[in-house]
């Protein structure tokens, strides 16, 4: 289910550059010799809209009237959909693939709006069944704190009575009475207060991360309208970057801190889901950030790089209907409060068609990590694309089965709805990583671009490029083909039809390329 059109212009044909203005419509098939207009280097194609109709109908028809509503792509209420789906789930159950390989059921996504998107508006209606079921919790609990509570002032009470008793008894009854006392202090120190249940938090430090995920019993979300959590992890309080908590709970991975002076926290399988509406600059500041890349932090996150409709909005949009609004709402309270019990997680298990539906998953993407593949460039990020599809399936599956999804194996027809939610993903995460510098063909793209455009001719071949290039940007011809490829594939040139071969041995021709008018004649 997709969002209606404004009468002005269909909203999801195209999609803002990262850091820029809007990108051109694809260009037509080529006729003949006609040339389209090339697109400028660093710009792609058309990227997707987010595949609402991949989701659950109930879930589906919510993203669907929430973005009509408010008029903002549908792609930030599609992701915050899995990203309050991941609050319900994370921590609470987990994928079996095969053998050993597991997948939680956190995310981390970010979307990329420039202001005036309206980004708070959807952040409040996706995440208000999260923070009605908190309130549940806390009133839950509250009677089960207040005894906590009371049992640990009488034991506390209890404990130093024993003491004073052992301290002023005589002889014949020190022993004894010490050894009551020192058990009575025992329990006094073993007796704890549970703590007040949180699903979501905003703004906060990496050690009050690791501290909520502690009290919390290994399960919290971060989800907010704005990117201060960027900043945060890049060291606005301490002054140098801090994301092990942010790696490792993304993972699972177990973390423990010792600090002086205090009760050290240890977290066996840390469950941490972020959602976030930032900027689309606060990505290219993020990209800037030492270690934020290198350490894979940035190949954590699943990107949206919707295009905003500002400007051509429909004044008078259909509201949300009771009905959908209603049934979201009991849904996800209902499904987040079944798991909101669960100590140990929930494990999904998969049906034999749908194992072979991830195997296929990663037959597609393997191919694509290897050197000169279309992932290559991006493999820190492309590498945990397998299991974030997985993750996604198992998100699905719940949300499909929000009674019993616990007891039943996810199907084929589950993975694959994840897997184009993954492929919707892995576009997006290319211009993201490409506006960021990620990829090396482009920067050789538009180093050859710019040799071709000193050259003046109409027509050159790939022999004749290597030789007047500086050894230093490409070594070998070899490395011309991605520069190629990409130029090409921009419409910056045009490889000729290899000649027919004569049969008299010898070295082939080298490959010819014809030059768009705009480099050959460029305009005054």
């Amino acid at each position: 289910m997709s969002m209606p059109a404004s009468p002005s212009e269909p909203p999801y044909d195209n999609v803002t550059s990262l850091f820029g203005e809007g990108w051109d419509d694809a260009p037509p098939p080529e006729d003949g010799d006609r040339w389209d207009t090339p697109i400028p280097l660093g710009q792609a194609r058309a990227l997707p809209p987010f595949p609402v109709d991949a989701l659950p109908g109930w879930l589906g028809e919510a993203v669907a009237a929430v973005a009509e509503e408010t008029q903002t792509p549908p792609d930030l209420a599609g992701s915050l959909a899995l990203a309050v789906l991941a609050t319900a789930a994370g921590g609470r159950a987990e994928v079996l693939v095969r053998g050993r390989w597991r997948e939680p059921l956190n995310l981390y996504t970010v979307v990329a709006l420039p202001p005036g998107n309206r980004k708070s508006a959807v952040f409040a209606f996706m995440a208000a069944p999260l923070l009605a079921v908190e309130k549940v919790m806390v009133e839950a609990a509250s009677a089960q704190r207040a005894e906590a509570e009371t049992m640990a002032k009488l034991a506390r009470s209890a404990a130093e009575k024993a003491s004073s008793r052992a301290a002023s008894a005589a002889p014949d009854e020190k022993d004894a009475l010490t050894a009551e006392a020192i058990a009575l202090a025992q329990a006094a120190e073993a007796a704890t207060i549970p703590e007040k249940p949180q699903l979501v938090i905003d703004d906060i430090t990496p050690e009050n991360a690791a501290t909520m995920l502690d009290q919390q019993g290994g399960r919290i979300a971060a989800l907010s309208a704005e990117g201060g959590l960027f900043d945060i992890i890049a060291g606005r309080y301490s002054g140098t970057p801090n994301m092990d908590v942010f790696l490792k709970a993304h993972a699972g991975d177990m973390i423990r801190v010792n600090r002086q002076g205090r009760e050290s926290q240890y977290i066996q399988s840390p469950a941490l889901t972020i959602g976030l509406a930032v900027q689309p600059s606060v990505l290219e500041d993020i990209a800037k950030v030492r270690g934020f890349e290198g350490r894979g932090l940035l190949a954590r996150f699943l990107y949206a790089l919707p295009k905003s409709l500002v400007g051509r909005r429909n004044l008078e949009p259909r509201t949300i209907p009771d009905q959908v609004a209603d049934t979201y709402t009991t849904t996800l309270s209902g499904l987040t409060l079944a798991l909101s019990d669960w100590t140990d997680p929930a494990v999904l298990t998969l049906t034999p068609d749908a194992d072979r539906a991830v195997l296929d998953q990663q037959k597609r993407t393997e191919p694509k990590l290897d050197k000169g593949g279309s992932l290559a460039h991006v493999v820190t990020w492309a590498s945990k694309l397998d299991g974030a599809v997985v993750r996604i399936a198992g998100l699905l599956h719940l949300a499909a089965h929000p009674a019993d999804g616990y007891t039943r194996p996810i199907e084929a027809t589950t993975v694959q709805a994840a897997a184009r939610i993954g492929d919707y993903y892995t576009a997006h995460a290319l211009a993201v990583f490409d506006a960021m510098g990620s990829d090396p063909a482009l920067g050789r793209a538009r180093t050859l671009l710019a040799h071709l455009q000193n050259l003046g001719a109409e027509a050159v071949t790939k022999r004749e490029l290597f030789r007047g290039l500086a050894r230093g940007d490409f070594p070998t011809v070899a490395d011309l083909d991605p520069a190629l490829a990409l130029l090409e594939e921009h419409g910056w040139i045009r490889q000729d039809p290899p000649p027919a071969r004569t049969g008299r041995g010898g070295r082939p021709p080298s490959p010819r390329f014809q030059l768009h008018p705009e480099i050959s004649h460029p305009n005054p």
